[in-house]
């Protein structure tokens, strides 16, 4: 199997607009919940080496059980903004643990780019709109472009504008284009074009 990413710009409405940040916030308070919770049991662990190692399992059944107290307005943005970062966070300390990458820190408004996950029955397509949970339908500048099993989706805002990337699990890629129908061309100084055929 092979694993194709396509990155599609969103169309939103103004309400959408906010609905897409505010769930990048809520992404953005778990995943600092969640590192702070795991220095707190990693401190707790080195005073009392019989309790459990932090583990990314437990750290998210803890927040599942305390984030509607903590946090109410949780409610208003779909669930996976804020337990997709909980992977996320996980999986940045296992590259920190394998030496792939340095410790992870806590994430700030302004100087990290909004972001959340979804996971792959959260969300689908319908040509050029998506429908994202709590959100509903957003329009997007173009249609998926691989057929096959969604995997993930991930949506960011850069550059003022929110982009949704999906990786999709293909058999293959696209069939090539039939020998002969393609030409391409190369602008030069000596050469005013040099053709490819």
């Amino acid at each position: 199997m092979l694993t194709l990413s396509h990155r599609i710009a969103l169309d939103p409405t103004p309400a959408q607009r906010i609905a897409l940040a505010r769930a990048a916030g809520c992404a953005r308070v778990a995943w600092n919940w969640g590192l702070a919770e795991w220095k707190r049991q990693y401190k707790a662990l080195k005073a009392d080496p019989t309790l459990a190692k932090p583990c990314g399992m437990a750290l998210r059944k803890t927040w599942n059980a305390a984030k509607h107290g903590l946090y109410p307005w949780m409610k208003e943005s779909p669930k996976d903004a804020n337990i997709e970062s909980l992977f996320d966070l996980e999986a940045a300390f296992r590259n920190f643990y394998a030496k792939r990458a340095k410790y992870p820190r806590f994430k700030v408004k302004g100087r990290d780019a909004p972001s959340f996950g979804l996971s792959n029955d959260k969300f689908r397509f319908d040509g050029c709109k998506v429908r994202l949970p709590v959100i509903g339908w957003v329009k997007t500048r173009e249609a998926l472009r691989f057929a096959g099993k969604i995997l993930t989706g991930r949506v960011t805002h850069t550059a003022g504008r929110w982009f949704l990337s999906v990786a999709v699990e293909a058999d293959h890629l696209r069939p090539p284009a039939p020998e002969g129908s393609i030409v391409g061309v190369d602008l030069g100084v000596r050469a005013l074009a040099t053709l490819s055929d």
